[in-house]
């Protein structure tokens, strides 16, 4: 009897490589991204891996995955919003100005309420009045920032918070792991269970083919309100991190987090025309630009230019991203 055959490393190899251009290249680079900033941090940072970095890592993770999320979602249906970053700090806002007359309880479902409301006129400027996203969406970001300080204005004396349980909590551990990196897990987790409905199965029609989509009976203009109804869910969800992480609502905390939402789905390979990618993918992009911030701090440049060098790092692993992309699609 012969000995059962091998495969030969060259089938190993076309296999591998075919198994990479199936789509899922991206992922696979934004994961050797991770891998290659990981390493330069354990390699820079001597108190990188001290469980009290690793807790304030995943902390400071949370509020910009949960809007990256979102975010992805309505990039998937051929969308995107440039106030997803000023809604959550609305729905922070709102959410600590609600819990001493509510209760945590109440006041939760406010700040949801809250998203979902911002994300509903989102979704019908777009799908309704036929505005396109970028210019409404930029329009209502100024709105959600009026609210935001008319809310809560700046150096307002008695300062509402949030209880000193939650604060504790977040920064806490649960089996030797991060609370906060639980709540990362139930974000992918919130993403693949959203991913297997149908809703989402025609964010992706509409996002690759929207007259296609169409055609087959989709409701276009119902999916894409619904995919900015979510965003606005999304960022509500991170607004409470937000609040959990600092103990108070600050209403020009949310100003980065649109633009950094944006390029940690590119990293994880959403084609911002819509209709590929995913949110998996952006949840690893997000720890990424986490990672390169923590390896900025480590290195420790001079203040005025540490905002260049930020801007650089990203730079480069949006290009490396997008290099291996194109190249995987024989672009």
């Amino acid at each position: 009897m012969s000995a059962p055959s091998t495969p030969s490393t060259v089938t190993m190899l076309r296999d591998a490589r075919t198994w990479l251009l199936g789509g899922r290249l991206p992922v696979a680079t934004a994961i050797t991204l991770l891998v290659v900033v990981f390493t330069a941090n354990v390699i820079v940072a001597d108190n990188f891996l001290t469980a009290f970095n690793v807790r304030s890592i995943f902390a400071n993770v949370i509020p910009l995955a949960a809007v990256a999320v979102g975010q992805t979602i309505i990039v998937l249906g051929r969308g995107i919003d440039l106030s997803i970053g000023a809604i959550a700090t609305l729905s922070s806002v709102v959410t600590v100005s609600m819990v001493e007359p509510l209760g945590l309880p109440g006041a939760l479902l406010v700040g949801l309420a809250t998203g979902a409301a911002c994300g509903l006129v989102n979704g019908i400027l777009v799908a309704v009045v036929r505005l396109q996203p970028i210019v409404a969406t930029f329009a209502t970001s100024f709105v959600w920032a009026g609210l935001a300080l008319f809310v809560l204005p700046p150096g307002a004396d008695a300062a509402p918070r949030m209880p000193e349980s939650i604060v504790q909590g977040y920064r806490d551990s649960l089996l030797g792991i991060p609370i906060a990196a639980w709540l990362l897990v139930a974000l992918a987790v919130s993403w693949l269970v959203l991913k297997r409905t149908r809703l989402i199965r025609h964010v992706y029609a509409v996002g690759g083919d929207e007259h296609a989509a169409f055609a087959t009976g989709v409701r276009v203009a119902k999916v894409q309100i619904m995919t900015y109804v979510i965003g606005g869910l999304y960022a509500s969800l991170a607004s409470f991190a937000m609040l959990a992480n600092s103990g108070s609502a600050d209403a020009l905390a949310g100003a980065g987090l649109t633009l950094a939402s944006v390029a940690a789905l590119v990293i994880g390979g959403t084609r911002l025309s819509g209709g590929a990618g995913g949110a998996g993918g952006t949840i690893i992009g997000v720890l990424v630009l986490q990672l390169l911030t923590s390896l900025l701090v480590a290195i420790r440049p001079p203040t005025d230019v540490r905002q260049l060098i930020d801007g650089l790092l990203v730079i480069l692993a949006l290009a490396l991203a997008g290099l291996w992309s194109q190249r995987g699609r024989g672009r």
